[in-house]
């Protein structure tokens, strides 16, 4: 079997495992990532891997051993309902990487990304960087399970998660990805070098009113939580130069025969530039209020978390441009929309990042897929970047 379908068979396999029949859906420390565990560590120790799985219960290998080194890796979990290849395609190709000679290369899946059990995204790569504290131990789930009792309960043990730090001879972090969106695919290339990752906050926004029969309370009379969220849901659609998303309501209580009582919407904005993105949800926030006024409703709000835009290390950027042209392929720039786990490792790493083409932009669905060629393609520029990094460091 060639290199690229070998990757593209394993993405699919693992796909395989997940926490819902007919579904691909898998979340931190569930069952299912046991079983994803087993497949990545056998397909890591076929490769000449050293294997470990760390108390965050990121899974680690690593060859040639010897200083510098460099990590590659990307996330195993997903979103619920998700495609194959979102995270665990860029674990893949850094496998089939690892054996690339005069560079030192630790490859990581990250056990969590998505931030679908806790509502806190990127506790895998957290844990590299010395960054998962007390408080987001401390998270729970929907049944009231904290992430420290979650790694416990899944065999492994928090107080070891000094340990999962990054060591002093790392050197650089590189990540392959699909893009998730259509730009590639409408230019027609097969990889592009990302600059770096769009800003995001993420918050959540409610609405409360007054429960009544829905049959009985005259419409000039209603507090209706729900057709205040609205308004202001078509609000957040008409925002410009962001991308805002609310993709999550709760909506109290919740019967078709009583006016809702109470709203709980999630607020996801993103932009390159810090201080549009954080314009954009203060003016979105001002309008939830005079919209809440209007209706005799009240609103609060509360940040569930918020990333500054990240750059790409310029020097590793340019070796990965220069890596493309000389694989034969025509070099191409752009900016990340989604969160990524080299927005973590950038704080301590330089990083860069590779993507490659998703046909029809289609991502986070189980539509998502990948080319062959373009999955070729990553693998002779992924190893000429390497080989650069081995020639010249960081």
């Amino acid at each position: 079997m060639e290199p690229a379908e070998r990757v593209i068979e394993r993405c699919r396999q693992i796909a395989r495992c997940s926490d819902e029949p007919g579904f691909t859906t898998r979340t931190f420390l569930s069952p299912a990532a046991r079983e994803v565990h087993a497949l990545v560590k056998d397909w890591m120790q076929q490769a000449g891997m050293n294997v470990r799985i760390d108390a965050a219960g990121n899974v680690r290998g690593s060859r040639n051993s010897g200083a510098p080194r460099v990590i590659l890796g990307s996330h195993l979990d997903t979103v619920p309902h998700a495609g194959a290849f979102d995270g665990v395609l860029g674990v893949m190709l850094a496998i089939e990487l690892a054996d690339t000679p005069n560079v030192c290369v630790e490859v990581v899946g990250f056990s969590e990304e998505e931030g679908v059990r806790f509502g806190a995204p990127f506790l895998g790569s957290l844990a590299l960087i010395g960054a998962l504290d007390d408080d987001l131990l401390a998270r729970r789930d929907a049944r009231g399970t904290a992430v420290a009792q979650a790694i416990r309960d899944f065999g492994l043990d928090p107080t070891q998660l000094p340990e999962a730090d990054l060591t002093h001879d790392a050197v650089a972090y590189c990540e392959f990805h699909i893009e998730q969106g259509p730009v590639l695919d409408r230019l027609g290339l097969p990889l592009a070098v990302v600059a770096g990752i769009a800003g995001q906050s993420r918050l959540t926004v409610e609405f409360e009113g007054a429960a009544n029969h829905a049959g009985t309370t005259p419409m000039n009379l209603r507090r209706d939580a729900l057709a205040g969220a609205a308004e202001w849901i078509l609000a957040v659609e008409r925002e410009t130069g962001v991308t805002a998303t609310v993709g999550q309501l709760e909506v109290r209580p919740g019967a078709g025969n009583v006016i809702p009582g109470f709203v709980s919407a999630s607020l996801d904005v993103r932009h390159p530039e810090d201080a549009v993105r954080e314009a954009a949800v203060a003016r979105l926030l001002a309008c939830a209020e005079q919209i809440a006024e209007r209706r005799s409703l009240t609103t609060s709000h509360h940040h569930r978390s918020s990333n500054d835009t990240v750059l790409m290390n310029q020097r590793l950027t340019r070796m990965l441009d220069e890596a493309l042209r000389d694989s034969g392929f025509p070099p191409h720039r752009m900016f990340s929309g989604a969160g990524h786990d080299a927005m973590i490792l950038a704080r301590r790493l330089p990083s860069a990042m590779l993507f490659l083409r998703s046909p029809g932009g289609i991502s986070h669905h189980p539509d998502e897929t990948v080319r062959a060629e373009d999955v070729a393609a990553a693998l002779i520029a992924g190893r000429r970047f390497l080989e650069m990094l081995g020639e010249r460091g960081v």
